[in-house]
């Protein structure tokens, strides 16, 4: 198998971290190596190894070897992404995301994969909690990867689904209106640039839905939690009449063209949009929305 930007970087993190980039070789070797990824890396999180690196490039050295590609079954069982859903009582899901930038910092992790890790197979309040943990690579977004995950956990009607990903320092900001549009140039884990930029942002390939929506979250009870780092309404879009502003209603932003949601303009914004339109779609009683947690670096 041809190695792609992401498995190209495996040299260069196994000598810079060896004991994070080689910590699971052994579970590598075994038969069921897909899903004994996913139950080692959750099982340490919550042994306190507060670490998403590890997952991550087992899965990239699993690609390497050319037994998997990328889109299939291995991958998305090695993101927890085949939800084990409880057979009773309430449950919610919590998806996180891959490390990233790592062109700039091949050590980099990400607070809300090691979230998700974390919280899977928690039960808080009587909820069962099952997670899972996405890529940061566009061509997944465009062949349906949110949808694919969240389609029949919709069906079972959750309580929650809360996607979570890497935000600012100094506090979570609850994403209030996620746009449609792509506008970012960040690159995503392949160095893949989304087509929209912020003077003609696009929306991706496929997806319909309205310009803007509106986080379902109980945003008012989650910004009254007192704690550490403070919780914040993020209500601050982008459109290309009016630039940036904090925005007071749904209603404010009918007609308008998205440049950026609450969320941004990359993966973060488009998988909170992506949960609350299927949602809709799907007519769920789910409450559903984007979370960033702080950054730490």
């Amino acid at each position: 198998m041809t190695a792609d930007v992401e498995t190209a970087r495996l040299a260069q993190a196994m000598s810079a971290m060896p004991e994070v980039a080689n910590r699971y070789d052994d579970v590598l070797r075994e038969a069921d190596a897909p899903r004994r990824l996913w139950e080692m890396a959750t099982a340490d999180a919550r042994d306190g190894l507060l670490d998403d690196r590890p997952l991550y490039w087992a899965r990239l050295k699993m690609l390497q070897a050319g037994r998997h590609q990328p889109s299939d079954a291995a991958e998305r069982i090695s993101r927890g992404c085949d939800v084990d859903w409880p057979s009773k009582g309430p449950a919610a899901l919590v998806t996180g995301f891959d490390p990233f930038n790592l062109g700039r910092n091949v050590a980099q992790n990400n607070p809300a994969g090691v979230a998700a890790l974390a919280l899977h197979g928690a039960v808080v309040a009587g909820v069962a909690i099952r997670a899972a943990v996405l890529p940061v690579r566009f061509v997944d977004f465009d062949r349906g990867v949110v949808e694919d995950l969240l389609a029949p956990v919709l069906r079972r009607r959750p309580v929650l689904v809360l996607t979570i990903s890497m935000g600012r320092r100094g506090g979570f900001d609850v994403e209030r209106f996620p746009g449609r549009r792509r506008a970012s140039t960040k690159p995503d884990n392949r160095n893949v640039r989304a087509a929209g930029t912020a003077s003609a942002p696009l929306p991706p390939p496929g997806l319909a839905g309205p310009e803007f929506l509106e986080t379902t979250l109980p945003v008012a009870a989650m910004t009254s939690v007192r704690g550490r780092w403070p919780v914040r309404d993020n209500r601050r879009v982008e459109t290309p009449r009016r630039g940036s502003f904090a925005a007071n209603s749904l209603a404010e932003l009918a007609g308008k063209v998205s440049v950026q949601g609450s969320g941004g303009a990359f993966l973060s914004n488009e998988i909170g949009f992506r949960s609350l339109w299927l949602g809709q779609a799907m007519d769920a009683t789910a409450r559903i929305g984007h979370l960033h947690v702080p950054s730490l670096v």
